[in-house]
């Protein structure tokens, strides 16, 4: 009751605010308008636009004040930083905010990756808010590194209150609309909280099934007519504009005067390059002016709406009573970041390191050798994984590889590369081999351990050797990146942290990916980002055809096939 009362006595004008910026023009999410005023701080939260007297006083120069921006759906594990790393060069970008979905980690680590992740960001500057991941593991088809069900779900929940608004993306939609027990369990659960969905193409009954079950949202539409239904349906509909998917400028044409509660704008994903080069949500926000979002619309996008809608309270405005997560840009146009206050201090006096340690080494492969990758020639023509360029779907396929000694072998000349999935997780040995099209690797290898959804050893190559040397190297530094050529490391980018996360600085991921890029044109590689595409030939949810350590996948019949098409 004494700081509430000092609050009050703060709010009257009768005490001293910590901070006052004067001569701004207010973005104000909830009036809808823009303003002047003058905004006051007292202990983190706003008192009110009069011209308070206050400890510090600082001339806004006439710039825009906007609401700390909120991030409703990332998956920060895309960035290839540690949590505290991606939440610094977030707020720098004038985020406040950010619910993720930690489905990445929680496939390799289970719980112990989930408490990671909350533990590391639990007292950092911006709030950090975790999604239970619903899909753990997301597919029978494949091995991964933990099973998350509803022990684990109440488990996490009860000893981390605040820290989760509800349960992630429900990817399983055919679980739901056909009663799966685990899933319902899941969703019973939930009740009580926001449950996102991810239900891309679901329609009609089907649709209105999924709804009744629970999710409440979804990030996955891609078509105008999608988003309208879902819209209607009751459904908060995330635009998606992020490194691999971009969704913003076909959605936003269906946000109005009348519907725009319904809507938030984020990100999915962001991998670092972008994240350096564009920006987080600030990135966002110019995209949605750019095509002709009038501004305050799209500021309520990035903060009120999704603030709303997971129920994050005096969050998303600057009003009183409203924590003071404060943002001010030169214009509404590119919004350039002038100054960031998060909970009223200035973001040069933030600290974002954290003292958590990350877990331990996530690499348990069963020791691989000259014979790991060898394919038996058991046909002539294999059925093959061709890459959509812009797309994470791929055709399926047919085509010759050349066969020697018995063994079936990549043929860079038709620009048909081999593909292993390894297993990596409990060292059962398991090896997925198979194909691909599309990469235009014409030498070398490439390996990864970020290989969606969960994360076993990836590795596409001309040549077994180099296959061989590259997986060893990504195991060898607990996972990572790595192009191989001719036997030797060309570039490597270390992920420690469950095999998808660095420990290192954005700017020094940024320098390595560079070098992995300069790698990957050395071996002739024609795709812009390799390594993105490799990272989705292993998601067996997705059409049409995929690899896993238990074999090639036809996602249409949602089962394992041969290679051998003959």
């Amino acid at each position: 009751m004494e700081k509430q009362q000092t609050m009050i006595a703060a709010a009257r004008g009768r005490s001293l605010a910590d901070l006052l910026i004067t001569n701004i023009q207010l973005v104000n999410t909830l009036s809808g308008e823009i303003h002047p005023a003058n905004v006051a701080v007292r202990d983190g939260v706003v008192l009110g636009f009069e011209d308070y007297p206050a400890r510090k006083t600082v001339d806004g120069g006439g710039v825009y004040l906007c609401p700390g921006f909120v991030e409703a759906h990332i998956h920060i594990e895309s960035t290839l930083l540690a949590p505290p790393v991606f939440a610094g060069v977030a707020a720098a970008r004038g985020t406040a905010a950010v619910v993720c979905d930690p489905h990445e980690i929680a496939n390799v680590l289970g719980v112990e990756g989930i408490e990671y992740v909350l533990q590391s960001t639990r007292d950092l500057p911006i709030s950090i808010y975790c999604m239970f991941p619903s899909c753990v593991p997301a597919t029978h088809l494949e091995n991964c590194g933990a099973r998350l069900g509803v022990v684990e779900m109440q488990f996490l929940i009860n000893k981390y209150p605040g820290r989760f608004p509800g349960l992630g993306e429900m990817m399983n939609f055919p679980g739901v609309i056909h009663g799966d027990p685990d899933v319902l369990a899941k969703l019973e659960l939930a009740r009580d909280l926001v449950i996102d969905g991810h239900a891309p193409g679901l329609t009609g009954m089907d649709l209105n099934a999924y709804i009744v079950a629970g999710p409440g949202s979804d990030h996955e539409c891609v078509q105008l007519e999608e988003a309208r239904e879902k819209l209607r349906k009751g459904m908060h509909v995330m635009i998606r504009q992020g490194t691999s998917e971009h969704n913003i400028a076909e959605l936003l044409p269906m946000v109005t005067d009348s519907n725009w509660p319904g809507f938030s704008l984020v990100s999915d994903d962001r991998h670092p390059g972008d994240l350096a080069r564009l920006g987080h949500m600030d990135e966002n926000l110019r995209r949605a002016v750019q095509l002709g979002l009038e501004p305050v619309r799209a500021v309520q996008m990035a903060t009120i709406n999704p603030a709303r809608y997971f129920g994050l309270k005096h969050r998303g405005a600057i009003a009183p009573g409203y924590r003071a997560d404060l943002v001010l840009v030169e214009d509404l146009k590119d919004f350039k970041i002038n100054k960031v206050y998060l909970g009223g201090v200035a973001l040069e006096e933030c600290s974002f390191n954290a003292a958590v340690a990350p877990p331990g080494n996530s690499m348990h492969i069963r020791k691989l050798n000259e014979h790991s990758f060898a394919i038996p020639a058991n046909g002539t023509t294999a059925r093959v994984i061709e890459i959509v360029p812009g797309q994470i779907v791929t055709n399926a396929a047919l085509g010759r590889p050349v066969i020697h000694d018995d063994l079936a072998l990549a043929d860079p000349s038709s620009d048909l590369a081999k593909l292993a999935v390894v297993e990596r997780h409990r060292a059962t040995g398991n090896i997925g081999l198979g194909f691909v099209r599309g990469l235009g690797m014409q030498r070398g290898a490439l390996a990864s351990t970020v290989a969606h959804d969960s994360h076993n050893l990836i590795t596409a190559g001309t040549n077994d050797a180099d296959m061989l040397v590259a997986a060893r190297a990504a195991q060898d530094m607990g996972g990572g990146l790595v192009a191989v050529r001719d036997g030797n490391v060309l570039a490597a980018l270390p992920l420690p942290i469950a095999g998808l996360m660095s420990d290192k600085p954005l700017e020094e991921v940024v320098r390595a990916m560079e070098k992995l890029s300069t790698a990957c044109e050395d071996m002739g590689l024609t795709h812009p980002n390799p390594f993105m595409v490799l990272s989705f030939l292993a998601l067996p949810v997705i059409p049409e055809l995929k690899l896993t350590d238990k074999g090639l996948v036809d996602v249409n019949r949602f089962e394992l096939v041969g290679l051998w098409a003959d």
